[in-house]
């Protein structure tokens, strides 16, 4: 009896669910150890997430001693001419690309599954999406091509078709539902100064696991970081012009409880997961480029609290009629209350985390 030939997939699946488990497990059960070339080739949109799935790949593996694992990522520097003995390859598109094509440290026709992780943030960066596509059409026909993606917009679904021939099809319920393990609040403040008042207050009244807090722009976070350490709180801060090496050491210390509360603005957001947070605060409510509530970004922030199920607490500072008008646009589009919270009152605020 023949086996079953591979099966392609495109999946919706948020974090927190156990896609990276799912894919690693495909593609652990198709490398042959023996074979001392890359068999298996995922794709991850940021140096971050490479090495969070290579974390997962090395747990799982580890009973394959022979199993090695390479990252293509930028800075990762090999001999030209070189070809890679290592049997899984994680890593950037760019490099990647590089890696299969240009320095030929990979043949991509022995690859036999390709793994595409989180492709809404990959196509949203530029050149990612046609790089990805140009190392699809290097792999050999019967190669098996995963997708996953936590949202799928018409721009998202469109390039999943081009990279993955013959899907079958995972969506899951939408991630709104997720919305009800977490309580949302808001509080009205006049000004930056008083939402760090706010902010102080909460803080003092909730005995926090960690918590994550998001800014709108580099400078914001720069500010509350300063202002935070000020009050001496035990503050990371995460910021897009940071060296890549440098982001990873502060998720790294984040993770660990070195640091019990995280400021960060969106970018550097996306797949984080840190089990212990346990309270989200939007100090800048989420927008778009044109100034509309960003509600998948708003979904994806607060949805780092209430992770694998746990109960999470969410809470937006509103410092203006701008951003009053934002949360109650938030508020319809999800169909959840968002109830106002009096941080002048302690007591208040220990009710809710109750």
């Amino acid at each position: 009896m023949l086996a079953e030939p591979p099966q392609n997939l495109i999946a919706q699946s948020q974090s927190g669910t156990g896609k990276t488990a799912a894919f690693v497990l495909a593609m652990l059960s198709r490398v042959e150890p023996g074979n001392k070339y890359p068999q298996c080739l995922c794709l991850s949109p940021t140096y971050e997430l490479a090495l969070q799935t290579g974390k997962v790949i090395e747990q799982m593996g580890k009973f394959y001693p022979e199993l090695k694992l390479a990252y293509a990522v930028r800075g990762n520097k090999l001999e030209r001419g070189q070809k890679i003995s290592e049997q899984i390859v994680i890593g950037t598109p760019g490099t990647v690309l590089d890696w299969c094509s240009k320095l030929k440290f990979i043949d991509p026709k022995k690859i036999k599954v390709f793994v595409l992780d989180e492709a809404d943030v990959m196509i949203a960066t530029q050149g990612h999406q046609d790089q990805s596509i140009r190392i699809q059409r290097m792999l050999p026909r019967d190669c098996q091509m995963l997708l996953f993606s936590a949202t799928f917009e018409d721009s998202v679904w469109k390039f999943a078709q081009k990279v993955v021939p013959d899907p079958n099809i995972i969506k899951l319920k939408r991630e709104e539902e997720t919305l009800d393990t977490i309580k949302q609040y808001y509080v009205l403040c006049n000004n930056r100064d008083e939402k760090f008042q706010a902010l102080c207050n909460i803080y003092g009244a909730i005995t926090i696991a960690q918590a994550m807090i998001f800014c709108h722009t580099r400078k914001t976070a720069g500010w509350l970081a300063a202002e935070l350490s000020k009050e001496g709180h035990q503050v990371a801060l995460l910021s897009g012009e940071m060296m890549v090496e440098q982001r990873a050491a502060v998720i790294e210390r984040f993770r660990e409880g070195k640091e019990k509360v995280l400021v960060t603005t969106n970018v550097c957001a996306r797949g984080i997961d840190v089990e212990q947070v346990s309270v989200v605060i939007n100090f800048d409510l989420p927008v778009d480029k044109d100034g509309n509530p960003d509600n998948e970004t708003y979904l994806h922030r607060i949805g780092r609290t209430g992770r694998f199920g746990k109960r999470g607490l969410a809470i937006n500072m509103v410092d203006s009629k701008h951003s009053m008008n934002i949360l109650n646009r938030i508020q319809e589009h999800f169909n959840k209350k968002i109830n106002k919270l009096d941080t002048d009152d302690l007591d208040e605020i220990e009710k809710i985390t109750n």
